[in-house]
Parts: C-alpha cells; sequence; structure tokens
C-alpha cells in the first residue's frame, strides 16, 4: 500500500512557471509508475504525464508536451512536475496517482490533489 501527499500548487500569472512535488511512502521497494492528472472545473480528470519506475520512460499528454517535465527521485521517493509556461487553461487541481504490479496502468493509489492556478 502507498500514501502520496502532492505539494507545490498556487496561483501564478500566465507564463509563470510551478514545481509540485508527490511524496510516496509505504511499500515503494515494490516499484511502481508514477504519474500526474489534473481535474479542472466542471471537467472530467484527465492524464499529463507518467514515468515509470526506474525514471527511464516518460510519457506527456499533447497538450503539456514541450512545457512540463516530469522527474523522479528514489531514493527521496518524490515525483516531481516541472510546468512551465503556464497558460489558464493548465488552472486544475493536480493529483499524483501511482500504479504498482503488475504494471498495468491502472492506478491503485491516489493523492489528495494540489491546486494549480493561473491567471491571465
Amino acid at each position: 500500500q502507498l500514501h502520496l501527499v502532492e505539494s507545490g500548487g498556487g496561483l501564478v500569472q500566465a507564463g509563470g512557471s510551478l514545481r509540485l512535488s508527490c511524496v510516496v511512502s509505504g511499500r515503494t521497494f515494490t516499484g511502481y509508475t508514477a504519474a500526474w492528472f489534473r481535474q479542472a472545473p466542471g471537467k472530467e480528470r484527465e492524464f499529463v504525464s507518467a514515468i515509470n519506475p526506474n525514471g527511464v520512460v516518460t510519457q506527456y499528454a499533447d497538450s503539456v508536451t514541450g512545457r512540463f517535465t516530469i522527474s523522479r527521485d528514489n531514493v527521496k521517493d518524490t515525483v516531481y512536475l516541472e510546468m512551465n509556461n503556464l497558460n489558464p487553461e493548465d488552472t486544475a487541481v493536480y493529483y499524483c496517482a501511482a500504479d504498482v504490479p503488475p504494471l498495468d496502468y491502472v492506478y491503485d493509489y491516489w493523492g489528495q490533489g494540489t491546486q494549480v492556478t493561473v491567471s491571465s
């Protein structure tokens, strides 16, 4: 079982940057794929980015490619999302999620979310 806690959200102007962090605790030694999702008001939750257990393979939604970077520090059990050139469409609650073995892209554990608001 894993426990995920996000931080780093806030209010930023368009064109600005934020760095989200997700601290993972629990049975982290089993290895897990980590991902970020977001949910804007009145919209479905959507995939943002994912990173495999050793940090070599990453995936991004088309809407954030080139602007966001996912990374992880397995010593600190922390996953990061560096967000640059933010725009108002990025406003959402951002959630960290983990997919534990079998690694089947079913995200078993979720954090509570952190709010990101981008003003125009």
